[in-house]
């Protein structure tokens, strides 16, 4: 009964919304405050939000194998993750990349070898179905390249399974084809370590003697063919050749090379490594555990056990499961739920004004406190007389800004607090100006970092080893440098411009490197178009506009799916979402539609969804780490992007120009 009533309940609320093509004003005013209150309930009492930021089970599976490759097992925590692991199982028997995703070979394998490790029987009916689905698809050799790895690590296949990864890599200057600072930063700080672990070769102690050789269609020892297509180009056949043709060379290396480069590799680890962890992201953070135990350090060694404890502070417990983290947001969470409560706060119909304010001066306090000042990071490899002056995403990652992170708190700071802030705003604009690729645009982290050949290697199959400009960031730094107004930055502003127009899809969008996906593209272009002055009637902000309205759902609504990453059609799901739904709202107002039947309805939309507790649930992903391999969900962004949307929806209203006169 109580499941039919939550049946009713539903349909009610489907129909309510697909018949209310606007709300009332009073009923937006609740729907702000109420998500006000809920959002400013989040923040910490030093100032900062942070949510979780959920991947898929490839990780909380390797955190798992971590414990049982060290020996140091915690029994209580691999229980939870057991029960986080089997909850997100999909129907086709194995684990999908995101929420309501396809099969991935490599995720289940990582996650059915997890689960063995924790002590489920092969033959329960989820391991079955999980092992039938990986042989079906070509089982465990046809995973992907770090799951070899992975599987290498605990003797399950010989290393020739992977590709030649030499460690006399890191003696590689800058202007050599396979020099590591021709990689993206992420993959710069997963490979040093992975280097060295590759140059030693340990074996996990494994102290149960978990195999998973029942994944195997044949056993490894008869495979011939580990490293091989699809290619993505000409080019991945002759770096297929290249790998073969090396790996007799390779022991004809003189040991003192070899030893140099072992040598390189840990000079480069040592100063990136903090309180945050090597890059602050899980898989680094992981190979550098493993690389200290394999290179005979205990684990007593305060650099072990900086290591060990980064990788603890990513497990979020929920009390009967846990899962880890990839990395956390906390700067990027404070700068997203800052903008959002500043326009709550904001205008005639402001709520809460003082008192928001107020709060929002201890964050940017917590903010100025973060920013990376004295530190020249890996990007200065490109640009050495570049002052430092942005703000990493994650707690501590000072060798690695982030430039959007930087774009979005410069624009907090500049609305809350400009003249505490000057200094600050400063400074993340000279480092924001100074990362200008060549031809416009912007990388998350680095500067021209779009040598295109290095995602054809064997390694890359993931394809994902460089941070090429992108639109979302580009248009960030559009508006960040807009919204200051200073007449000195208007060229670099132009060429911004003009690569964004460059980069517009055919049928009017853009693509979104780090969000979901060609409505976060479009929605973040459209917001730097307007603040930097392009005319709301311009063929492509035209284009765009009758592409957002064209996906726009029968509900009011916006949803787009993880699946446009691999081929799915752009802008479409099988739901609307609430983070979606507000880009898209954003992204029509910025560009003069406050008006427009389609606003309205996204509007209604958002107001009817908001649950009793002035919140929205999302399931679904809503951002990308590597398109095709790695997939994340924000959990804050179903609270504050709807929240930044309604409010400004208000404020619009009740302006006299009716303009969007910030850049977010």
């Amino acid at each position: 009964m109580l499941i039919y009533s939550d049946i009713l309940e539903k349909e009610d609320r489907v129909s309510e919304t697909l018949s209310r093509q606007s709300v009332e004003p009073d009923e937006i005013n609740h729907a702000i405050e109420s998500a006000q209150d809920a959002l400013g309930g989040k923040q910490k009492s030093d100032g900062h939000w942070v949510y979780e930021l959920e991947a898929d089970a490839t990780i909380p599976a390797e955190y798992v194998l971590l414990e049982h490759y060290l020996d140091r097992i915690d029994p209580e925590k691999q229980t939870k993750i057991g029960v986080y692991l089997r909850r997100i199982q999909g129907e086709h028997g194995g684990w999908p990349l995101y929420h309501d995703g396809g099969f991935d070979l490599s995720a289940s394998v990582k996650a059915y070898f997890a689960l063995k490790a924790i002590g489920d029987d092969i033959n329960a009916p989820h391991m079955r179905i999980a092992r039938e689905a990986i042989l079906d698809h070509g089982g465990a050799a046809r995973t992907n390249v770090f799951t070899r790895i992975q599987l290498a690590l605990f003797g399950e296949v010989p290393w020739n399974a992977t590709p030649v990864m030499p460690v006399e890599l890191m003696l590689l200057p800058r202007k050599a084809f396979f020099s590591v600072w021709n990689m993206s930063y992420w993959s710069r700080a997963v490979i040093a370590p992975l280097l060295i672990l590759n140059a030693l070769r340990p074996k996990a102690i494994n102290p149960h003697g978990i195999h998973v050789q029942e994944l195997f269609v044949k056993p490894p020892s008869e495979v011939t063919d580990w490293i091989r297509g699809p290619y993505r180009s000409v080019w991945g056949r002759f770096f297929k050749h290249l790998d073969s043709a090396l790996r007799p060379v390779l022991p004809l290396i003189p040991q003192s090379v070899h030893n140099k480069a072992l040598k390189a590799a840990s000079d480069f680890i040592e100063p990136r490594l903090s309180r945050g962890g090597l890059g602050a992201i899980y898989p680094a953070m992981a190979n550098v555990v493993m690389m200290y135990r394999a290179q005979g350090v205990p684990d007593s060694d305060p650099r072990a056990q900086t290591a060990w404890e980064a990788v603890q502070d990513l497990l979020v417990d929920h009390g009967d499961e846990i899962y880890c983290q990839p990395c956390v947001s906390p700067v990027w969470d404070t700068g997203l739920s800052g903008l959002a409560m500043i326009e709550a706060a904001s205008g005639p119909a402001g709520t809460k004004h003082e008192e928001t304010l107020a709060s929002l001066k201890k964050s940017a306090e917590w903010l100025r406190e973060r920013q990376i000042l004295n530190v020249k990071g890996d990007w200065a490899i490109n640009t050495p007389d570049l002052r430092p002056g942005g703000w990493a995403f994650q707690y501590e990652n000072d060798y690695y800004p982030d430039v959007d992170d930087t774009a979005v708190v410069g624009m907090l700071l500049h609305r809350v607090d400009p003249e505490g802030s000057r200094e600050a705003i400063a400074r993340a604009r000279e480092w924001i100006i100074g990362m200008q690729s060549t031809n416009g645009g912007w990388g998350a982290f680095d500067i021209d970092n779009d040598l295109e050949l290095l995602n054809h290697i064997p390694f890359s199959d993931h394809g994902a080893l460089l941070d090429p400009p992108t639109a979302d960031v580009s248009a960030r730094c559009i508006s960040f440098l807009a919204q200051l107004g200073d007449p000195d930055d208007r060229p670099v502003i132009l060429k911004a411009l003009e690569y964004l127009r460059s980069e517009q899809e055919p049928e009017g969008s853009w693509f979104g490197r780090w969000g979901t996906n060609y409505i976060y593209g479009t929605w973040s272009v459209l917001c730097a178009l307007n603040v930097a002055g392009v005319p709301h009637d311009d063929p492509m902000v035209l284009r765009a506009v009758n592409w957002l309205e064209g996906v726009q759902r029968p509900d009011g609504g916006w949803g787009e799916d993880c699946a446009t990453y691999e081929g799915g059609t752009a802008g479409e799901y099988n739901k609307s979402l609430p983070s979606q739904t507000a880009w898209a709202v954003l992204a029509l107002m910025a560009v003069g539609r406050r008006e427009s039947d389609a606003v309205k309805r996204g509007v209604a939309y958002l107001v009817t969804q908001q649950n009793d507790k002035g919140e929205w649930q999302e399931d679904a992903y809503n951002a990308v780490g590597f398109p095709k391999v790695f997939y994340l969900r924000y959990h804050g962004y179903k609270q504050f992007f709807p929240l930044t949307a309604l409010a400004r929806y208000r404020n619009l209203g009740a302006s006299n120009s009716g303009k969007v006169e910030y850049g977010f």
